[in-house]
């Protein structure tokens, strides 16, 4: 391919990358906007692989085709293979990739650079692929390339080790609450210093020790950070991650030469800063304190909880649903756990049958990743127009019968409003307990995810109905009428 066609082809990618974007914004469109991320990567790699910048000797083509059979294979297993449960923990481990990725391409380019600096001018007239872009480099790009490629490995270390630890922590293999080693931030602080002083010393002459301190820094960083970070923030920690691993691509891409990686880094990077930071909105804490604050600092005595939890049973909750006239549903982690998704989907199309109105409440942090329980809900095949978020929902709950909660917890806990010494204080929550009836569907009396209690269990128009979420709701079926 000459350049003027990787060029057309780079920039057709590149809006097919951004409509992609586009349409996941709404589940309407988002089985549309996967296809055109799938067009616009096939179309991505045919040119890049059959572009300039690839050496075209039969060794690379073998390297090459042995490598996209390689990922094909591996890629087509883990899609069997993992469950929609364990998707946040799937994207997590997705970016450790790109991150990894970065350091590796980075210390090619210094060990390349330093093969084609040794050569004569015959020799180096003679390269093709990156050698034969990095022989026609003046000493200017060339000093400017150490700043991207120094750039690129330490952002892809701290997202490598950062994505395997929110990859434990989602797992359950590693602990959710936050924790630090002695000095906390301030040997994240050191250890940023010690990074730009090795940028210095590299930048003025330095070997490759420096870029290997460095990355020893940065995978300390990663892994120090997110180990910081407790389980409650962990939607907007993998939301982070992934504006990370697109800003190691961008700055990748700069080393490479490769325009259309760099467009699409800066797309990753900058979608999932704005994402992280509308997650942030969405719990009312600051983007700054999530990442170097962790979760749970209080500033005094948490309000007391009095009462006690009372049970209901399948009857119980099967009587109250038939009387009912409108009945909201808000599906947390607990749902996924379960999988339950297909059970509430088929207690949903008989309740609307019996001529019920049935809708859906979705807080912007339930579940483990940004969008997860639409993804379910989708998944099951519930209409998307009963498929609401927060703002859209939250002034109904007074004028509601019944809301049936399915393992949620932090997103439906009154004392974000009623305790300002709660962990949560202030955070936008679903006002559930504003309804005349709330069933919660949950396993047990244990807290949720952030270890915090929730005073909706305990208020008089609440019930709880105990058991796995799937097998109660099955049970229901055949009650309702």
């Amino acid at each position: 391919m000459t350049i003027g066609i990787v060029s057309a082809a780079y920039i057709s990618a590149a809006v097919l990358f951004i409509l992609s974007l586009g349409g996941l914004s709404g589940q309407e469109s988002a089985k549309r906007a996967v296809w055109y991320g799938i067009a616009g990567m096939a179309l991505a790699v045919v040119a890049t692989v059959f572009g300039p910048m690839i050496d075209k000797s039969v060794g690379t083509w073998f390297i090459i085709l042995l490598m996209i059979a390689g990922g094909s294979v591996l890629g087509t297993y883990v899609a069997r293979r993992v469950q929609m449960t364990e998707m946040p923990q799937l994207v997590a481990a997705l970016h450790s990739f790109v991150g990894l990725a970065a350091v590796f391409i980075g210390f090619n380019a210094h060990i390349e650079a330093g093969q084609v600096a040794g050569m004569d001018e015959a020799a180096r007239a003679a390269l093709s692929g990156f050698a034969g872009i990095l022989a026609h480099k003046t000493p200017v790009e060339l000093a400017i390339m150490k700043v991207e490629v120094f750039l690129g490995v330490f952002i892809g270390a701290v997202t490598f080790t950062g994505s395997v630890i929110a990859f434990g922590k989602l797992a359950g293999k590693v602990e959710g609450k936050a924790k630090k080693l002695p000095g906390g931030h301030f040997l994240n602080a050191g250890a940023v210093g010690l990074s730009l002083a090795l940028l210095v010393l590299y930048f003025y002459g330095a070997d490759v020790w420096a870029l290997v301190a460095m990355t020893a820094l940065a995978f300390f960083i990663g892994y120090h950070l997110i180990m910081g970070i407790g389980g409650a923030d962990m939607p907007v920690v993998v939301s982070m991650l992934n504006s990370y691993s697109g800003w190691a691509a961008a700055a990748i891409g700069f080393t490479l030469g490769n325009d259309l990686l760099i467009v699409t880094g800066a797309l990753v990077g900058s979608s999932g800063a704005i994402l992280s930071y509308i997650m942030c909105k969405a719990m009312n804490r600051s983007f700054v304190s999530v990442i170097f604050g962790g979760f749970g600092a209080t500033s005094g005595p948490q309000m007391q909880i009095a009462g006690e939890q009372i049970a209901i049973d399948t009857d119980g909750v099967a009587a109250a649903l038939n009387d009912a006239d409108s009945i909201i549903i808000v599906p947390g982690y607990g749902m996924a756990v379960a999988q339950a998704q297909q059970s509430v989907s088929e207690l949903t199309r008989k309740l609307r049958a019996s001529g019920k109105t049935v809708r859906f409440a979705i807080h912007p942090v339930a579940g483990r990743l940004p969008g997860h329980m639409n993804v379910l809900l989708a998944e099951a095949k519930v209409p998307y127009d009963i498929v609401l978020e927060m703002d859209e929902i939250n002034e109904d709950f007074p004028n509601t019968d019944v809301v049936i909660v399915v393992g949620s917890n932090d997103i439906v806990n009154p004392a974000a409003q009623e305790d300002p010494n709660s962990p949560i204080a202030g955070m936008p929550v679903l006002e559930v307990w504003k309804a005349k009836q709330v069933f919660v569907s949950k396993r047990g009396q244990g807290t949720g995810y952030s270890g915090i209690e929730n005073p909706l269990f305990y208020k008089d128009n609440a019930r709880m109905f105990y058991g796995d979420a799937k097998k109660s709701i099955d049970l229901l079926l055949p009650t309702i009428v």
